[in-house]
């Protein structure tokens, strides 16, 4: 290992293999956030600098994700590394599909799977497409799969070959060939793993020093079978805001590390300046747990800023009032007024128009279910107010500020306490101020 006046120097640490794999000068990543927060200006710039990094698609329309991949196509050299995100689906695995669809056309070799409870037959596909066997022998596959799992059965889901149910089934209806259907037993669902701990956004709460030795064991386990597949590499996320947190992840044997919202603080993070502003005062105690809403229906839990916004609060209230009632109508006069006055600023009949149009144009086949279920109807209402949440946010917007949905785990809270004092404490209200800029140091 190399030294710099005594100490490891960061070109040390981790895998040397994911280094070579990804052609990276660290075994560092910046993750990936929904809706463009992880932007292609984070994307190109970690890129540029010899790092890898993963485009937020999440939550794109399909014609957006396609100007942000021709962007950083035409932006970044061909061998440049970078990759982006694709967010299991469970509601619209037609939406997934098709993000599946506009990758592979797009060239794209890298990808982040995020939010999968098992492995789906639009992630297969992506994962085998495109394999061959090589000259030495074994199949070559150019698509690479970081997988993020915080559940140990999913962990060995991506720590082994694809489904042979799903893999037929590609086969069969002509989505992938018979040579790569063939070579799929040989294949691992993917070539990096990543133990999510608690973190920003969606979290089971794990605690990174019991999750990461166990997915580390769960790959010395799985890895043996069979013998001539390269080893999977495993790092982990969540909770990494602050040098001695990163000392941390390397000594419990992490191959790399992946930071998440504490990269809403940089200059090109695609959030607004006003989130940015409420990041910077957050401590480790300014964050709270909120149903995910995607995944209302099953209780998932999600990590968020709390610190001066009421958006917690209300978030558990609505999850609360759609355990207690099969409907809206069953809702009493008071509760109405209040979501109507405080939570929606509109009524629940314009909140449900809304939502009807959407799934109308985006989700027709859904459409009816949900109308003729009184109980999923309430669910799609309360669901607009996280995804309005979230949209207030990224829009800075003045009104209803109280309302934002930020994702934020406690490592936010370590960096602003590690940067006091360092000259960069403030760097929310001097990029504002225009002292600040990109800085040459990475």
């Amino acid at each position: 290992m190399t030294e710099r006046d005594g100490r490891l120097a960061p070109e040390s640490l981790g895998s040397p293999a994911f280094r070579a794999a990804h052609a990276v000068r660290l075994a560092y990543v910046a993750g990936s956030m929904y809706k463009g927060v992880a932007s292609v200006a984070m994307v190109r710039r970690m890129a540029q600098a010899g790092l890898l990094a993963y485009l937020g698609a999440g939550g794109l329309t399909p014609e957006r994700l396609q100007r942000d991949l021709a962007e950083l196509r035409s932006s970044l050299a061909s061998e440049a590394s970078w990759g982006v995100n694709l967010l299991a689906s469970i509601e619209d695995p037609e939406a997934e599909d098709a993000t599946v669809d506009l990758l592979l056309h797009n060239g794209v070799r890298r990808i982040e799977a995020a939010a999968y409870v098992h492995m789906t037959p639009a992630l297969v596909r992506y994962r085998l497409s495109g394999a061959r066997l090589g000259a030495d022998g074994r199949p070559h596959v150019p698509n690479m799969v970081l997988g993020k799992a915080s559940r140990p059965e999913v962990a060995a889901a991506f720590l082994s070959p694809p489904p042979p149910a799903i893999v037929t089934a590609l086969r069969d209806a002509g989505r992938i060939t018979a040579s790569e259907s063939a070579l799929a037993a040989r294949v691992a669902m993917a070539d990096d793993l990543c133990a999510e701990a608690d973190s920003g956004g969606h979290t089971d709460q794990r605690p990174l020093c019991v999750l990461l030795p166990d997915m580390v064991r769960l790959r010395d386990r799985l890895g043996a079978e069979p013998p001539s597949r390269p080893p999977i590499r495993v790092g982990v996320a969540g909770g990494l805001g602050t040098p001695e947190a990163i000392a941390a992840a390397f000594v419990m044997r992490a191959d790399f590390v992946l930071t998440g919202s504490i990269n809403q603080c940089t200059v090109e993070s695609g959030t607004s300046e006003r989130v940015k502003e409420l990041l910077a005062q957050a401590g480790i105690q300014d964050t709270a747990i909120v149903p995910a809403a995607d995944m209302l229906e099953i209780g998932a839990k999600a990590q968020v800023l709390r610190r001066g916004l009421f958006f917690p609060a209300r978030a558990n209230r609505l999850y609360e009032l759609y355990r207690a009632h099969n409907s809206l109508e069953e809702l009493d006069d008071r509760t109405v007024a209040q979501l109507e006055q405080k939570y929606f600023r509109r009524s629940l009949d314009d909140v449900w128009a809304e939502t009807r149009a959407y799934l109308q144009t985006a989700r027709p086949a859904e459409l009816p279910r949900v109308e003729a279920d009184p109980k999923q109807r309430m669910a799609h209402v309360f669901k607009w107010y996280f995804v309005h949440a979230t949209r207030l946010a990224m829009r800075g917007s003045s009104e209803q500020r109280v309302d934002y949905q930020v994702p934020c785990g406690p490592a936010m809270g370590a960096l602003n306490a590690y940067l006091r004092g360092s000259g960069l404490g403030g760097w929310c209200f001097s990029q504002r101020r225009g002292s600040v800029r990109p800085s040459s140091h990475d």
